[in-house]
């Protein structure tokens, strides 16, 4: 199974629900992880602001901002390896990284309440 990291630059939240307004990518890419997860898909991430000791911890994060700086972020490292930096992986990017369909970046609906029959 595939791990990937997902490094963002300073910011007060990963949602991109929080100020003025919304962020429609930090919000796309909080749904996707959302999903992934929801599909015991390993996805880590980290934000610069809120823990700063994940990017002092990893060495590939770490020698990135150091010859890079923090205009590098955001970074998403696959397995141990830079797959993408300054910008959030689309949703396809993800599929193909993942060997994965689009539908698995969907939500799952739940049909009714889940019980049996349809009665609780």
């Amino acid at each position: 199974m595939k791990k990937i990291i997902i490094f963002d630059p300073a910011m007060c939240c990963s949602t991109g629900v929080c100020g003025p307004s919304v962020d429609p990518e930090l919000l796309r890419l909080s749904t996707v992880i959302n999903n992934l997860k929801n599909k015991e898909i390993v996805v880590e991430r980290y934000n610069l602001s809120s823990e700063p000791q994940a990017f002092v911890d990893n060495k590939i994060i770490n020698q990135l901002l150091n010859s890079e700086g923090t205009d590098v972020l955001p970074v998403t490292i696959v397995n141990d390896e830079v797959v993408k930096t300054k910008e959030y992986l689309t949703n396809e990017e993800f599929c193909k990284i993942l060997d994965i369909t689009s539908d698995s970046l969907k939500s799952s609906k739940s049909k009714g309440c889940g019980c049996d029959g349809g009665c609780c």
